[in-house]
């Protein structure tokens, strides 16, 4: 009975809506290496993370038996720096190659 008030209570406040931080909004040019894989227009953090991924996927460049690894290819190789990568690891090494 007192989980059925805490639900009621919790479900009867307003939810605030998150503003996104807006240094991740804030366009950045990637480096030569960076932009061979997302391109080479200005574009937030955010974005760069995401085309990242649509291109690991697309090439499968996620470890089969490890999927929080991402063994790089030759473009991601001059990004990374090294021939696999944690997914956690890969957007400190990213924020080399932006300005």
């Amino acid at each position: 009975m007192a989980t059925a008030k805490k639900a009621t209570a919790a479900s009867a406040a307003p939810a605030k809506k998150r503003t996104p931080n807006a240094a991740f909004m804030k366009p950045l040019t990637p480096s030569p290496a960076l932009a061979a894989v997302v391109g080479k227009d200005p574009l937030p953090r955010t974005e760069i993370i995401s085309k990242l991924w649509v291109y690991i996927k697309a090439n499968q460049l996620q470890d089969a038996s490890n999927k929080r690894m991402i063994n790089a290819d030759a473009k991601l190789k001059e990004v990374f720096g090294k021939p696999q990568v944690s997914m956690f690891e890969m957007a400190g090494l990213i924020g080399k190659h932006v300005s």
